[in-house]
């Protein structure tokens, strides 16, 4: 079985936008080559991707290829669960509205770089990256449940994080939340 690389964060964002663009793509065509351009990208990683409903909506779903068998996930090949990405598709903003709310957390993640550094301004980006793909909300509207599974599950797996950045974790969280606040109020 050969061993799998796990996509960087940055293709994991990419997948998920490709997968947001192909849903509310206008025409099939459009919405196969969508998703066909996230099979290859996948692909250099040997990952593949599928969607699952529930009752909370639609969830993206990235996992090694080794676990498929004709198409069909085998589960005596899943040996480390941890290997699996799960996005949520589902939220507040989509289509339309998802550019607009990934565009405002990136404006604040480079406020927060700009003005206290890049240890926070990367646990910045990882926040904003957190808050648009997997809530599709903006980052003053992170609930606490959002904002602590960000620390305790995202920023560990997803962000590699310096060790500094782990130290810092609480005071950049902070500090992308007054950001976001004051840009919303500023907004108007």
């Amino acid at each position: 079985m050969a061993e799998t690389n796990r996509p960087p964060p940055d293709a994991i964002d990419r997948a998920v936008r490709l997968t947001r663009r192909a849903r509310s793509a206008t025409d099939e065509s459009e919405r196969e080559a969508y998703l066909e351009d996230r099979s290859a990208l996948l692909s250099e990683y040997s990952y593949a991707a599928r969607t699952r409903s529930d009752g909370g909506g639609e969830t993206l779903i990235l996992y090694p290829t080794e676990w498929l068998e004709d198409g069909t996930v085998v589960l005596e090949a899943v040996t480390d669960t941890d290997r699996a990405i799960e996005r949520s598709l589902s939220g507040p903003g989509t289509g339309d509205d998802w550019g607009e709310i990934d565009e405002h957390n990136r404006a604040v993640a480079r406020t927060v770089r700009e003005r206290h550094g890049d240890v926070h301004g990367d646990t910045a980006d990882a926040f904003a990256t957190f808050m648009s793909n997997h809530y599709a909300k903006p980052i003053e509207a992170a609930t606490p449940g959002e904002r602590d599974e960000f620390r305790t599950e995202y920023f560990r797996r997803n962000a590699w994080p310096s060790d500094e950045q782990r130290a810092e974790l609480d005071r950049s969280v902070e500090l992308v939340l007054d950001a976001a606040r004051a840009r919303r109020g500023s907004d108007g």
